[in-house]
């Protein structure tokens, strides 16, 4: 079922569009929540949340990219879980380095007072735009799907140290741009 006819029978408010929604996007949700929770009960609860939320969302939301909505729906519950289940525990060591990774951003939340959402995203999606294929990939596969770094080192079939180094460049330069787009 195409995403318009997804999206169509949330507004009419018909049950089936879970259903629709969980059938063609289950596997690109799970991908996305198991990756932080490495749980299959979490991840499944997660993809649960999910499209409880989508029914929430729409209307009146009209998503124009479905699995965009429902990707980054997914990937805030996940956090979510993933920060309940840690908060009396320590971090795993992969998801720790993730967060680690993304300090040097800390400076997001004054970018959120300083610029509107949709600039910030402009600026990020400009960004990712003028990165090669390769490492536009590799910074995805990080940050948004929070792959490990050994996943993304066989996925491009190179050390581990070649993908640090990769994301260490490419996080400077994402933060320069901010820095300069945000600051001046």
């Amino acid at each position: 079922m195409e995403d318009t006819e997804i999206i169509e029978l949330f507004w009419n408010r018909d049950e089936t569009a879970i259903q629709e929604l969980s059938h063609k996007y289950s596997g690109y949700c799970y991908k996305i929540a198991w990756n932080l929770l490495q749980n299959h009960e979490d991840t499944e609860e997660c993809l649960n949340d999910t499209w409880f939320a989508a029914w929430g969302y729409m209307p009146p939301k009209r998503p124009s990219v479905l699995s965009a909505f429902v990707g980054r729906i997914t990937r805030g519950l996940a956090i979510d879980c993933f920060r309940k289940k840690q908060a009396a525990k320590r971090m795993d060591g992969h998801i720790a380095d993730v967060c680690g990774e993304m300090d040097a951003l800390s400076f997001s939340y004054t970018v959120e007072e300083r610029m509107a959402e949709k600039e910030l995203i402009t600026s990020i999606e400009r960004f990712l735009r003028k990165l090669p294929d390769a490492d536009r990939d590799i910074f995805i596969r990080r940050y948004w799907y929070l792959d490990s770094i050994k996943d993304i080192a066989k996925r491009h079939g190179v050390s581990q140290g070649c993908i640090k180094t990769n994301l260490c460049r490419n996080r400077k330069k994402l933060y320069r741009i901010l820095r300069r787009e945000v600051l001046i």
